[in-house]
């Protein structure tokens, strides 16, 4: 009978043996360690070529250096690719609160509210409860370190009411800084796969974050941060670590990767460099370190450090900065792109970047406007105890618009002034104006300090103010010499 599971066995003897024991070549001694050496040659090789397949998928999956004083690019690999930002987005987020601080619209002080919203956030968290608050500086600090998301969202909210509208503010301020390939849904990175940026873009904001905040970019080299009896510490491990390293920001989900944005100030030497698609944070950090050993020493010593051109202020603060009464320009484009931030409405989420200006509504119009406005508010002359600028009867044809907010206006004044603060009751506005004068007395002593009341009711603001400088440059000096020691200050022509 026949077998069903050797079929060979039928076949015939001389195919047997063809089956059984297929014909196999000898080789001799040489031969064989010839065959030999080309296996391992060929294993060798693709190990390496896997590793380094790795290695470059790890390190080089987005990066850049750039050279923080001439910005010339050292170094990039895929510099325009579009990659997520996870926490970098915080980045902008702080570049919103630092300006809005810049702007006196806001103090350290101020009070960020834990809404529902922020405290539901995934983590990394502070936990703070819903109804409670942390301080702006509490804030800044938890960013900073922790990376903290409900406190992002919170952060979002005081600014832009909400956290949509916040990021639309973000993604308006991201274009007009130069980053084109950029734009933001939420406050804190989590995931959404229509927030997008490019590792270019992450430098170029870097960069904006040491040039135009410098009396704030010290707090991203925070390594630790103590919070109700807990001491957190710095994500950024090259902090310490690496001479010369002074932040900026870590990130990381797994769509993401592991990303990291560094500035290096060292030898006279400035470089912002970011690493983005990590597959671990010791790789990224390693590839980093790489980064700036090679390309630190290549930089200039010499350049403006002044790359990134400043723009109008974002709308943050609309509610405070608005008049409340009498009619309200529609918000399309303007006749300057302050005018057009103050009366901003959110806009729809691809209208990015804003368009061009030109004019619906001129200047004298608009001064008119706010004039019977601030009749209808009808804010008191003089307040008691505080100091305010003469009003003599013909200042209404003479009057002029404040630079910055144009919610209000205020008696003509020959010459520049500077603001250091706006604060909700009088007595906070002369306590900062007597510790500007106590930190820099010599510099401001013969400048006059004295407030300006706006709003109305709950909204009433105090700006704290000094006049008196000898022109643009006079004024600006002071502010850049106030910035130094750690005030908000901008300049204004009356």
């Amino acid at each position: 009978m026949r077998s069903e599971t050797n079929p060979i066995e039928f076949e015939p003897k001389s195919l047997r043996v063809f089956h059984l024991k297929p014909y196999r070549p000898q080789l001799n001694k040489d031969h064989r360690r010839f065959a030999a050496l080309v296996q391992i040659v060929v294993l060798a090789f693709a190990l390496v070529a896997g590793g380094l397949s790795t290695a470059m998928a790890d390190s080089n999956d987005a990066a850049i250096v750039v050279d923080a004083k001439t910005g010339k690019t050292l170094y990039s690999s895929a510099p325009d690719a579009h990659r997520y930002p996870a926490s970098l987005t915080k980045m902008m987020t702080l570049y919103l609160t630092f300006e809005a601080l810049s702007r006196g619209r806001i103090s350290m002080d101020t009070p960020v509210p834990i809404s529902r919203l922020a405290a539901s956030q995934e983590p990394s968290k502070l936990y703070v409860p819903v109804g409670s608050s942390v301080t702006v500086k509490q804030a800044i600090l938890s960013l900073v370190t922790r990376s903290a998301n409900d406190v992002a969202v919170a952060l979002s909210e005081l600014l832009g009411g909400t956290e949509d509208n916040f990021a639309r503010i973000m993604t308006t301020k991201a274009h007009a800084l130069g980053m084109s390939r950029t734009t933001f849904r939420n406050a804190n990175g989590l995931p959404n796969r229509h927030q997008m940026t490019t590792a270019r873009d992450m430098a170029r904001l870097g960069i904006a974050l040491r040039e135009h905040f410098p009396q704030y970019f010290h707090f991203f080299s925070t390594q630790a941060f103590h919070y109700k009896g807990h001491t957190i510490g710095n994500h950024n491990h090259l902090l310490g670590e690496v001479k010369g390293v002074d932040g900026i920001k870590t990130g990381f989900t797994s769509a993401s990767g592991f990303n990291l944005v560094t500035s290096v100030d060292r030898d006279n030497r400035k470089v912002v460099a970011v690493v983005m698609g990590g597959t671990s944070w010791r790789s990224r950090d390693n590839t980093m370190k790489k980064l700036l050993a090679t390309y630190v020493p290549k930089a200039s010593t010499r350049g403006s450090s002044d790359l990134i051109a400043r723009t109008a202020p974002a709308p943050t603060l609309a509610a405070i900065e608005l008049p409340n009464h009498g009619p309200r320009p529609q918000f399309r484009e303007s006749t300057t792109a302050r005018v057009a931030l103050a009366y901003a409405e959110p806009m729809p989420e691809d209208d990015f970047p804003m368009p061009e200006p030109r004019p619906v509504i001129g200047r004298q119009a608009l001064i008119r406007t706010l004039q019977q406005q601030e009749d209808a508010i009808a804010v008191p002359a003089a307040d008691p105890g505080a100091q305010t600028l003469p009003q003599p009867d013909a200042a209404r044809e003479t009057a002029k618009i404040d630079a910055m907010t144009t919610g209000s206006t205020i008696a003509s004044q020959s010459g520049w002034v500077i603001q250091i603060g706006a604060m909700p009751d009088h007595a906070a506005a002369a306590r900062l104006l007597r510790k500007a004068e106590d930190a820099k007395g010599a510099q401001l002593a013969s400048a006059q300090p004295f407030t300006v009341v706006y709003g109305n009711g709950d909204t009433r603001m105090y700006r704290a103010r000094f006049g008196g400088f000898d022109g643009k440059d006079d004024a600006w000096s002071a502010c850049d010499r106030l910035k130094k020691a750690g005030f908000a200050c901008w300049a204004s022509e009356q």
